[in-house]
């Protein structure tokens, strides 16, 4: 049944929502492979480009020893797992599969927080990544970013550098590391954190990989913390998906004359919560967070 997910995850010419219809009409996953295209086409409502694609795929050989040799090197994480993150099981559009390198344990660890902000960081940005979430990480809390260039590769820097749990979860496969100046961190995190991909490991990242990930990002966290992002930023998609999961949003001000700051000063002022110093975190996590029923 896992190998039946894994393998139907990886095929084209289908979304995660028609994965999830094929689940609700075919459990087990025993009939989907002995369909023709057009009882493809016509059960899940799919054009018979996408029908043939589909059946081509489902009974590809090359894909069945490609997904034995990655079972084999990676730990691959299903929906209908055990182990499957909790937190993940209740927002919108979970990831059907996942791709682990690392310490699985740190799914399960509280409190975890996501840090992340703008690819081009001011000048101030460490010494607010030092200020606000060292402490922190010093109080044992998990760290969760997306290992990009700026805000993101600067938290987990920070946290390896302190010896602080972290995860990172990427746009791509774990065979096309993005960007790669960024190798060598991955091969720290992967030694002492955990890094996730809900794409195989021979997928390269695309454009519209980093919006889906980032629904993980803040999905596997009580909160997410904006360091810095501009009024445009790309960082408001995670701000709104943590929003739609329920999850708290934190916000640090900054100079309106920075253009990095902007997007935080924008946050705050349609209801984020302004961060001045770790405790604001903190606080909440003890009064609200322990108790917080992760939900859609």
């Amino acid at each position: 049944m896992r190998e039946r997910l894994i393998h139907l995850q990886r095929c084209r010419g289908i979304t995660r929502r028609t994965i999830r219809k094929i689940l609700h009409a075919d459990p087990a996953l025993q009939q989907i492979f002995h369909l023709s295209s057009t009882q493809l086409s016509h059960l899940y409502l799919l054009s018979a480009k996408q029908a043939t694609r589909l059946y081509s795929d489902l009974h590809n050989q090359t894909i069945k020893k490609q997904i034995a040799h990655d079972i084999s090197k990676f730990t691959v994480i299903t929906i209908i797992d055990d182990d499957y993150p909790p937190v993940l099981q209740t927002i919108k559009d979970a990831p059907i599969v996942l791709y682990a390198l690392g310490n699985i344990s740190l799914l399960s660890h509280k409190p975890a927080i996501s840090v992340i902000g703008t690819r081009n960081p001011s000048y101030e940005a460490k010494a607010k990544i030092e200020y606000i979430v060292k402490p922190l990480i010093k109080k044992d809390w998990l760290i969760v970013s997306g290992m990009a260039k700026g805000i993101d590769s600067f938290a987990h820097t920070l946290t390896l550098g302190n010896n602080g749990k972290t995860i990172a979860v990427l746009g791509g496969g774990f065979h096309h590391i993005y960007p790669r100046q960024n190798t060598a961190l991955f091969k720290q995190i992967t030694e002492n954190g955990l890094v996730l991909s809900e794409y195989p490991p021979h997928t390269p990242p695309t454009r519209f990989h980093f919006p889906e990930r980032n629904r993980i990002i803040s999905g596997l966290s009580f909160g997410t913390l904006v360091i810095e992002a501009t009024e445009k930023s790309g960082t408001l998609i995670t701000v709104d998906q943590a929003l739609d999961q329920g999850r708290e949003v934190y916000a640090v001000p900054g100079s309106p004359l920075i253009e990095q700051t902007k997007g935080c000063l924008k946050m705050i002022q349609d209801g984020a919560k302004l961060v001045h110093c770790p405790q604001d975190i903190i606080e909440d996590w003890e009064t609200i967070g322990q108790n917080m029923v992760y939900s859609k």
